[in-house]
């Protein structure tokens, strides 16, 4: 029987990457996917999010467009059987892209429930196969909370309210993440009345505070409601409505509940190894290399745990793949990017105020923040909700961190982490010439800001 460099588990973002570095490296190598190619990201988290967020954004601009002189008498609403329709062909063809490659590649894939059999092979209906490395990409799935009344017709994750093809009129969501704050803008504007409970004193707690602050103004503006601090108690149901009952005693009534409270690794992959590798509270224990405590088993994106993001599991991935090969590489967790798709968009790379101030002191920072109420183009584009914050290291100039709210920030982050990786210091990257009228001029006010000689803000020295 023919045995395989590498054998992946998984077809998502870290494993089809994972697949088509190995054999770009020479080897050969076979993928396992239990359903669709693509994963999460593809077909029930990322991609799909932001065709419906694309939506929100355009009857955003339809409702605002009277401040332009464009008249618009009629009323907007969402045809959300087309919605889903559009949602699934845009979906379709990113997974059947990712098989494409994978063809071009000339890896094998099988489909169908594939386990670790021993630390050599890999079982998938019915048949071992045999190979040198595993890579295991098992996933994530949604988290569920053992409270009452959860387990009901009305209870939904994000798995399943992308394929609703019936508004709710009244969506509540618990938790206040991503996740919950991206569903929450595209069905408000749907016309959902949403309602978000966040057990932390915030939403979005990741994200650095003043993101937060601003992004919770913006979402109670328009007039949906937040509740911070209010830990579920159970749930109740009636024959037309469900209620959510906080401990406090706070009452939510919905028709529809999101239960938005992330997610956790999928671990049934792990087969007849479940016991033998190493897990911290139900994640896969891996190093710098994604190496499990197992020489030749590694164990790239969500299933790890570390950043369950898909642009982090390509980097995972790949990590992966280059040691299953022989190579030496290192993933490095630090500057990751986080994006939040809600309108007006959020970002940020590297340390929030609160991490820097703890790790190096109040006084030896520097924070720099330039709002878009100031930059030209996000005025002309009726976009001046938000602003560009950096931190600094106060002896090298050193960017430590940058995080955007408002239109395009998930585009402009990346100039932020590429500088940051780079090392470039603040002083330098303030005397980068940025194109006029432009979003991204307002991270290069804030570098200048930050070493107090922005020109573009009043003097506060006066």
């Amino acid at each position: 029987m023919k045995q395989y460099d590498v054998g992946v588990i998984g077809g998502g973002p870290a494993g089809y990457i994972s697949a088509i570095k190995v054999a770009m490296l020479g080897g050969s190598v076979i993928l396992f996917e239990k359903s669709v190619l693509g994963g999460t990201c593809l077909n029930r988290g990322c991609i799909p999010t932001k065709t419906y967020l694309k939506g929100a954004e355009m009857i955003h601009h339809i409702k605002t467009a009277s401040k332009y002189g464009i008249v618009n008498d009629t009323d907007v609403y969402v045809d959300m059987k087309k919605a889903v329709a559009n949602k699934n062909n845009v979906v379709r063809q990113l997974t059947g892209g990712v098989g494409s490659l994978l063809k071009s590649r000339g890896i094998k894939v099988i489909y169908g429930e594939a386990q670790i059999f021993s630390e050599t092979s890999i079982i998938c209906n019915d048949r071992e196969y045999h190979v040198k490395n595993i890579i295991l990409c098992g996933g994530s799935k949604a988290n569920l909370i053992p409270i009452p009344g959860i387990d009901h017709e009305n209870i939904v994750t994000s798995d399943e309210i992308l394929d609703m093809e019936k508004l709710p009129k009244r969506l509540a969501i618990i938790g206040g993440g991503v996740i919950g704050c991206e569903i929450a803008a595209a069905f408000h504007y749907y016309g959902c009345e949403i309602t978000i409970i966040e057990a932390e004193d915030r939403i979005l707690p990741q994200m650095d505070e003043d993101i937060s602050k601003a992004l919770l103004k913006t979402l109670t503006e328009r007039k949906m409601n937040v509740l911070t601090s209010h830990m579920v108690g159970e749930i109740t149901h009636s024959s037309k409505e469900s209620t959510i009952v906080c401990r406090n005693g706070k009452l939510v009534t919905a028709d529809k509940i999101l239960l938005s409270i992330g997610r956790v690794s999928d671990l049934s992959c792990l087969g007849s190894l479940k016991e033998k590798i190493m897990q911290d509270h139900g994640k896969v224990q891996v190093d710098e290399h994604m190496r499990t405590n197992i020489s030749n088993i590694y164990a790239p994106g969500d299933i790890n745990g570390r950043s369950m993001l898909a642009h982090a599991a390509f980097k995972m991935g790949e990590t992966a793949a280059k040691n299953a090969m022989g190579m030496e590489a290192s993933y490095k967790p630090d500057l990751v990017p986080s994006c939040i798709y809600t309108i007006p968009e959020a970002a940020g790379v590297g340390m929030t105020e609160t991490a820097a101030i703890k790790k190096m002191g109040k006084e030896n920072i520097s924070i720099g923040k330039f709002p878009f109420m100031a930059n030209g183009r996000a005025l002309a584009s009726n976009e001046s909700t938000g602003f560009v914050k950096v931190i600094i290291d106060n002896h090298y100039n050193e960017l430590l961190g940058a995080h955007i709210l408002g239109g395009l920030a998930t585009e402009m982050i990346s100039e932020a982490a590429s500088l940051i990786s780079s090392e470039i210091p603040a002083d330098e990257i303030a005397d980068i010439m940025h194109a006029h009228p432009t979003y991204s001029e307002a991270f290069m006010e804030a570098c200048a800001d930050a070493l107090r000689e922005c020109m573009h803000l009043p003097n506060k020295s006066q």
